[in-house]
């Protein structure tokens, strides 16, 4: 009988492993020519984000060429604002547009919070259908944006440079953002509580862009609400801790207090050395992390350095996940992939 491989899980709670397991964020992606088949298939990126059994087709694909240790359900970030009603549309060389993009208190009060299992169904059948197909081999993600990322891409209208929208909102109107936010964090809630309720075994947030702020805005702003989230988060289920990972990309000056909201595990981007991340959380959390993504343009022989550098850097003892510090890039050789992961597992063994 297959034993299912749950170090991943194990390690976000701090537990012995075997060896340090590894995912990759964006692992299901333009990189693999076998995504690239089924997105061609799609027609487009909406309706293959959209249809239960793409998605889960995508989702599987890594797993089936690499050794990973996580499933990630294939979603897209703005699907809590695209049930709003906003209008989610993705134009070439621009990436994700809404129609209907939201900046004033009367529009912001229009806003209700989406039901999952209704109106993101279709999510919730992806998670259904990925966690019946991997039959317990690797344990599977679910995720969200964050409250504050999701309302910077609600209020710009897609994506920015500057952030002069949502922020002037934040400066000018500091209460419309809050209520915004607020019913953000509802939504952002009910969506995980609803994903771990369809089979996802651990969930993350993604606040993309909480490292824009200062440190007085991202406490009020952002941090704050991924608190609410997690403390309203189901945190077992079928008898299992389901843990809850929060990263802040280009967060790390704030590592102390992401880890006192009562998360799991916080993911660190390639900026901070573990070391020294370690040492300001110490047996508080796991830390997920970190390899800067361009490191996997270089040889293996050169990726099996770095990855041994992290592994050195976090050093002995339990609560490690690998990953990139950020997404995977689309041009990566797929063959350097699988020699990072090797690599993970190679190195990280005990002996």
């Amino acid at each position: 009988m297959m034993h299912p491989n749950d170090r991943f899980l194990r390690a976000l709670q701090r537990e012995p492993v075997d060896v340090t397991p590894v995912w990759m964020m964006r692992q299901a992606g333009r990189y693999l020519p076998e995504y690239r088949e089924t997105r061609a298939r799609a027609k487009d990126f909406l309706t293959l984000c959209k249809t239960p059994e793409l998605a889960c087709e995508v989702t599987l694909q890594p797993i089936a060429r690499f050794p990973l240790d996580a499933a990630i359900l294939f979603s897209d970030i703005l699907t809590i604002p695209d049930a709003m009603g906003l209008g989610l549309y993705f134009s070439d060389g621009e990436g994700p547009r809404f129609e209907r993009p939201v900046r004033n208190l009367s529009q912001i009060n229009n806003l209700g919070v989406p039901d999952p299992n209704e109106a993101l169904r279709y999510v919730m059948d992806a998670v259904s259908l990925i966690r019946r197909e991997l039959a317990g081999k690797v344990p599977l993600i679910g995720f969200s944006g964050s409250p504050w990322t999701l309302a910077t891409y609600m209020v710009e209208g897609g994506s920015t440079k500057n952030f002069s929208r949502v922020k002037g909102l934040m400066f000018e109107q500091p209460k419309a953002m809050h209520t915004l936010l607020d019913t953000l964090a509802e939504a952002v809630t009910a969506y995980l509580n609803a994903q771990i309720a369809a089979g996802a075994q651990a969930v993350m947030v993604f606040d993309t862009w909480g490292g824009i702020l200062s440190t007085r805005d991202y406490f009020a702003f952002s941090l704050d609400y991924m608190r609410k989230i997690v403390a309203g988060l189901i945190r077992e289920s079928d008898g299992q801790r389901v843990p809850v990972i929060l990263f802040t990309k280009d967060g790390n000056e704030w590592l102390e207090e992401i880890a006192a909201t009562g998360c799991d595990a916080v993911g660190l981007d390639w900026k901070l050395p573990l070391s020294v991340a370690r040492s300001r959380v110490g047996d508080k959390v796991a830390l997920q992390g970190n390899m800067d993504p361009c490191v996997l343009y270089a040889s293996p022989e050169r990726i099996r350095d770095e990855v041994a550098s992290i592994l050195a850097s976090f050093g002995e003892g339990n609560g490690h996940v690998f990953n990139l510090g950020h997404g995977i890039h689309p041009q990566i050789d797929p063959e350097h992939v699988k020699g990072f992961i090797d690599a993970v597992h190679d190195l990280s063994r005990i002996k």
